[in-house]
């Protein structure tokens, strides 16, 4: 059942609307007929029939002569005295316990939008009241009539031997439901649904709005909402809006603790590389200076996560992407490490960049391949479209696919090996949050030969970037 209604929560609110207006529509329509049926058949048919028996009383006192031009002043040259035998085009109602069987007519029956179809049931109900040898016709021609008997031969089950008939047009009478009724009730059926989807658009427009705020925050712009629409509404962006500033709060202070505490410990540091050196025992002083560098890289990693999180540290411009990841790889070779340039494409790639950040961002990708993954580690630059693509590739045993969400957060280490190596968990979530302030993406996924690789996608420079 759910999977036929609509996703979103305003067509959901015109569905409920417009369903419980079709409802009270219906029912209305059904109780409305229903109750003009007993009218009619209780009142109109009762009237009729009373109208009938005066009528053919009044014409029985008048000569033969007279009649015709009674009925036309009566009914204002409306109605007409049919003085012969009941034309073939007409055809008597039976009354329900004169009717043996049907029986075959020369002419085809009305159709829907004929006002007979709707004179069905009052000349049926008009027949059965009238308790006398009065019987009513239809027409079954082009031209639609009521034919009423007034003066009966001695033979009244033979339809042809009533000699005498007042002749109705129907042509002037109006259907039922004529066709301004239908246009009205669709022009008022159009303003419920414009009515139903205005209102829906009032009450769900605020929680349109909470929806673009969150995910404006899980992309890391927060942004507040103004609280509107009714009070469960603004009491949620009123809320919204104090999460928002407990979480800058919180940020600040983390920020502040993360930049305070690494440059406080730095002093420390350089002390005990001083009290190191001077040791005199071998084994002491090589565990001594290992401890002291695996807090030195701690140390970096909280420095650098706090840089790379700072919006006002970075200084944009200008980079060749081509010779700049060519000297970022020689580098790395030539200190020794097993890092290899294996694709770069002939023409020139720009983006608009820190030179620095991008610098710390490879750094860690190529550091955290080395230490948690197995060399050599290959490295690609390659252009798609309007974006430059960065492409580092190990090949250890990579990232499982449902942890690859947990290792770009920050402080997440996958492994206990990680804490003897001086590894806090910022690498990644370090070269995710440099890689969203540049405008771009980071994925992990698996590498073909086995391993993991990282994917950078970053917009290339154009005239919109310079302007």
């Amino acid at each position: 059942m759910a999977r036929f209604l609509p996703r979103s929560l305003s067509a959901r609110m015109v569905l409920i609307m417009l369903g419980t207006i079709m409802l009270v529509q219906v029912a209305t329509f059904a109780t409305v007929s229903y109750f003009r049926k007993e009218f009619t058949e209780n009142v109109t048919v009762e009237f009729a029939a009373t109208t009938i028996r005066a009528l053919r009383a009044s014409l029985a006192q008048l000569p033969p002569d007279e009649r015709p031009e009674f009925v036309r002043l009566a009914s204002r040259n409306t109605w007409y005295l049919w003085a012969r035998t009941l034309p073939p085009e007409a055809r008597l109602e039976e009354r329900r316990r004169d009717r043996p069987q049907a029986r075959p007519h020369m002419h085809p029956p009305p159709g829907a939008g004929d006002i007979r179809t709707s004179l069905r049931g009052f000349v049926d109900a008009l027949n059965q009241k009238l308790d006398d040898d009065a019987r009513v016709a239809l027409s079954r021609g082009t031209e639609p009539r009521l034919y009423i008997s007034l003066i009966s031969a001695a033979m009244p089950e033979d339809s042809r031997l009533y000699r005498e008939w007042l002749v109705i047009p129907l042509n002037r009478l109006p259907l039922a439901v004529s066709t301004p009724i239908i246009v009205i009730w669709l022009a008022g059926m159009g303003l419920l649904l414009l009515l139903a989807a205005l209102f829906a658009w009032h009450i769900t427009r605020p929680i349109t709005r909470l929806a673009r705020a969150a995910d404006q925050l899980a992309e890391g712009a927060p942004e507040h909402v103004e609280p509107s629409g009714p009070t469960e509404t603004r009491i949620l962006a009123e809320r919204f809006n104090l999460m928002l500033d407990r979480l800058q709060e919180s940020k600040e202070v983390q920020r502040t603790l993360l930049a305070g505490l690494p440059h406080d410990l730095k002093g420390p540091l350089s002390r005990m590389w001083l009290r190191i050196e001077m040791l005199d025992d071998p084994a002491m002083k090589e565990g001594m200076l290992k401890d002291v560098q695996d807090m030195q890289r701690m140390v970096n990693q909280f420095i650098g996560y706090v840089r790379g999180s700072d919006p006002g540290s970075y200084q944009f411009g200008t980079l060749n992407l081509n010779a700049w990841i060519e000297e970022q790889t020689s580098a790395w070779e030539s200190a020794g490490s097993p890092v290899h340039l294996l694709e770069c494409p002939a023409d020139t790639l720009e983006v608009q960049a820190d030179r620095l950040a991008l610098g710390r961002l490879l750094d860690n990708l190529v550091s955290n391949a080395l230490n948690h993954g197995k060399p050599p580690v290959e490295v690609r630059l390659q252009r798609q479209g309007k974006q430059a693509v960065i492409d580092l590739r190990d090949h250890g045993e990579g990232i499982a696919a449902d942890r690859r969400s947990e290792a770009l957060r920050p402080f997440s280490r996958l492994d206990e090996a990680r804490t003897r190596t001086g590894s806090v968990g910022l690498g990644l979530a370090l070269a995710e949050t440099i890689t969203r302030a540049h405008d771009g993406t980071l994925t992990l996924t698996d590498a073909p030969e086995g391993g993991l690789r990282v994917v950078i996608t970053l917009p290339l420079k154009t005239a919109s970037n310079e302007s």
